[in-house]
């Protein structure tokens, strides 16, 4: 049975979704944001009284209250408050203690790796210890994507071909698998290049000697493609559906939705922009007007 063309209805429980973007151990804005979007701390889950929050990964790395942002979203999970999708970031950290079958003594991510250490630190060491398996544990908890049917919502890119890909090696509701963490890894892998689109968006390799600045600070040698626009050519046919929210792509200014299709939640908040939200009420066209952000 295919995991992709059955979508899943929560609108039952709910009147509406609030789509929250990348957090990155932002704990107090996400808390001042859940505030302005009349959510409230009650028996020991943020609820809203007829709403639904779903966040769109990278909780962690980068922040200053990483765990406290895990624990926030994961106790309005287990509340039936909130869904959350997985991120490139917690991607990431699974790798990162799973070790390389192929090669004993590594691990899927490499630790001497430059840039990987750097990023991940704060987090290894606000979780070091027993509760950083538990976290793990819960981060292979988290679907790669929901299909809403009315709405989709993934972390970086919306890819059919890619989630097909994917399909045979997912477990229940589209989440992780221990073969799909190994394949997932291996660059080279049809895996490899399926889950990097979906959790970390189509990248063009660029030529020997060239290089371009992220506003984080790296320098990669790959340039993420902005997916969303008609005229990029790199999927074999364009994107037909409902409306889809993503983050991970580090937008900067005033919020506002790329179109009546796309909308990206991510606004820079590692690096001091706002924490941003989409109220979605079953509305088949995206509009700037349903943004709320601190």
């Amino acid at each position: 049975m295919s995991t992709i063309a059955e979508p899943i209805h929560l609108c039952a429980v709910t009147n509406g979704f609030d789509v929250i973007g990348d957090v990155h151990g932002q704990f107090d804005k996400l808390v001042g944001l859940l505030q302005v979007l009349g959510y409230r701390e009650t028996a020991g889950a943020w609820r809203h009284p007829d709403r639904m929050a779903i966040f769109l990964g990278d909780l962690i790395d980068r922040g200053p209250k990483q765990w406290a942002t895990v624990d926030l979203v994961r106790r309005m999970i287990d509340a039936g408050t909130a869904r959350c999708v997985m991120g490139n970031h917690e991607l990431n950290a699974i790798a990162w203690v799973t070790r390389d079958p192929a090669k004993p003594g590594k691990f899927l991510r490499d630790h001497h790796m430059p840039g990987n250490l750097a990023q991940h630190q704060t987090f290894l060491e606000e979780v070091e210890g027993t509760r950083h398996q538990e976290i793990i544990a819960w981060f292979k908890t988290l679907p790669l994507w929901l299909d809403l049917g009315k709405l989709r919502i993934v972390h970086a890119c919306w890819h059919q071909e890619s989630m097909s890909q994917l399909e045979p090696l997912l477990g229940p509701n589209q989440t992780l698998t221990d073969e799909l963490i190994v394949l997932g890894n291996k660059r080279g892998h049809r895996a490899f290049e399926a889950l990097e689109v979906v959790c970390k968006g189509p990248d063009i390799r660029l030529q020997a000697g060239i290089s371009f600045q992220e506003n984080y600070g790296e320098l990669p040698n790959e340039v993420r493609l902005s997916w969303w626009l008609p005229d990029v050519e790199w999927r074999t046919r364009p994107y037909s559906g409902p409306p889809v929210i993503f983050g991970h792509y580090w937008f900067t200014g005033i919020p506002e939705v790329i179109s009546k299709q796309f909308a990206c939640l991510d606004y820079s908040v590692a690096k001091g922009g706002p924490l941003v939200a989409y109220r979605w009420d079953g509305e088949s066209e995206l509009s700037s007007e349903k943004l709320e952000w601190v």
